[in-house]
């Protein structure tokens, strides 16, 4: 055998030693993992209450004004009429008292007859009446996400949906910011 020959098998065996320890040492450390396992992942919602007006138009009834708010006409015409009415009840003397109770009895009639003709003395208009409402909607502000490094379970809120593998570098989650 030559030197160059032998020089040859002993540096191609020592590299096969080196390339076979450095395989098994590989082989036997734990490697890191490169991903988290998405476990569970649950919707972060607002509610959103939204205003708007809605409007409608209602009729409206109201009092027309009084004229007359002692209700004096009705007084005076129910006393003219009872007076009248009570005076040809009776003779003599009997016959001023019934005019005077008459009268009387007339003008409080009259009274009440106009106090009632001026309640119901009403007209209708039509008028716009308006409320706020509010709509109210859901959305999505952000996403609970429940993961695995291995077997050690851990739970980070994240701006969007995952897939079922988030990323690590130096065994940390790589999450991406909001957009």
């Amino acid at each position: 055998m030559n030197k160059s020959m032998l020089s040859g098998i002993v540096i191609g065996a020592v590299v096969a030693t080196a390339g076979g320890a450095i395989a098994g040492y590989t082989a036997m450390t734990p490697k890191a993992p490169t991903h988290a396992a998405v476990t569970n992942v649950t919707e972060i919602t607002e509610e959103l209450r939204t205003p708007r007006q809605v409007c409608q138009d209602v009729a409206v009834t109201r009092q027309r004004p009084v004229q007359d708010q002692h209700r004096v006409l009705g007084t005076v015409a129910g006393a003219v009429v009872g007076g009248v009415l009570g005076n040809q009840v009776g003779g003599g003397s009997g016959k001023k008292i019934a005019t005077v109770a008459g009268a009387a009895a007339g003008g409080y009639a009259g009274n009440k007859t106009q106090e009632q003709m001026q309640a119901n003395d009403t007209y209708t208009v039509m008028e716009r009446r308006c409320d706020t409402t509010y709509d109210t909607s859901t959305r999505v502000v952000g996403y609970q996400v429940d993961y695995l490094i291995g077997d050690k379970p851990g739970s980070v809120r994240m701006d969007s949906r995952p897939g079922d593998l988030i990323p690590l570098q130096d065994g940390q989650l790589v999450v991406a910011a909001k957009q």
